[in-house]
């Protein structure tokens, strides 16, 4: 009876080790990077667990095709691309489908990235099953919920504001807003805070529509905190801690009466609860 057992546990060892996962982030500075990677280092999916970044100093080092190469040589038969952004809706989600081969068709802009950095697709003949970004995920929602709740001991009696890098065009925003408005209300009753808005600061857009977009989240928070009378509770939708979290969001919030710690969404428990959620139920799938 306990040799079946061995090779039956065995069999589910050998099993789970042809499962790699790739996990693709923007790429950021060394700081962001840094952070990135070490939220990574804490998944556990049974098999080989590796990152690829799009852009940025470290994009040579951790290349799409040579990440999928490592983890061919790690016994993985099947990938599972994990993208770690915010939204599945946007140029760099564009990138990563593109990079597993689930569309032929990249803007200039992108695919001129994407050359850059010396990425290409893989050359490794294995499946590559992409899954979808953290979107409205239910972990991203306990992330939003503890870093609004650690600002402030009188949620009742304020309002929430979440900010996003966002999207460039119109049709991304919208839908990177149908997620994000049920997801803002979900943290607002949560966390119990009187009100919630969102609102993405379109970083990659042409400077006046930008400029707009900046001027909407600011009229936004101060009727917000007319409302409640005290300071908005700020959280940032932004993977990692870089230039955008500790320099222009305060920028474009100077002035207004808000609380703004600038924690970023990494570290946290959860996002390796996320990946691992994606994961199991991308493998799960028949096929």
């Amino acid at each position: 009876m306990l040799l079946p057992l061995i090779l039956s546990l065995a069999a589910s060892a050998q099993s789970a080790q042809q499962v790699g996962t790739l996990i693709v982030a923007h790429g950021g500075d060394s700081v962001w990077n840094a952070a990135v990677i070490r939220q990574t280092n804490d998944v556990q999916t049974g098999g080989p667990v590796r990152i690829a970044l799009l852009m940025g100093e470290g994009a040579p080092a951790h290349r799409f095709q040579s990440v999928v190469d490592t983890l061919v040589a790690a016994g993985a038969s099947t990938v599972v691309v994990v993208p770690f952004l915010v939204s599945s809706y946007g140029g760099h989600y564009e990138q990563i489908r593109y990079l597993v081969g689930a569309t032929d068709s990249l803007t200039p802009s992108m695919r001129e990235h994407l050359t850059m950095s010396g990425i290409e697709r893989p050359r490794a003949r294995v499946p590559l099953l992409l899954t979808r970004s953290l979107d409205d995920a239910p972990e991203l929602e306990q992330i939003l919920v503890d870093r609004a709740v650690a600002q402030t001991s009188t949620a009742r009696e304020q309002a929430l504001f979440l900010i996003g890098h966002g999207p460039n065009s119109d049709e991304d925003e919208a839908a990177w807003m149908a997620n994000l408005r049920p997801l803002a209300e979900r943290v607002r009753a949560r966390a119990g805070f009187r009100d919630a808005r969102v609102g993405l600061m379109l970083d990659d857009a042409p400077k006046a529509v930008r400029a707009e977009a900046v001027q909407r989240i600011r009229e936004l928070i101060t009727l917000q905190a007319q409302l409640t009378g005290r300071p908005v509770i700020v959280v940032p939708l932004l993977i990692a801690r870089g230039e955008v979290s500790a320099t222009k969001v305060p920028a474009d919030l100077a002035g207004l009466p808000i609380v703004y710690s600038g924690s970023a969404l990494t570290p946290h428990p959860q996002l390796a609860r996320w990946v691992e959620r994606r994961v199991k139920e991308t493998v799960s799938q028949p096929r």
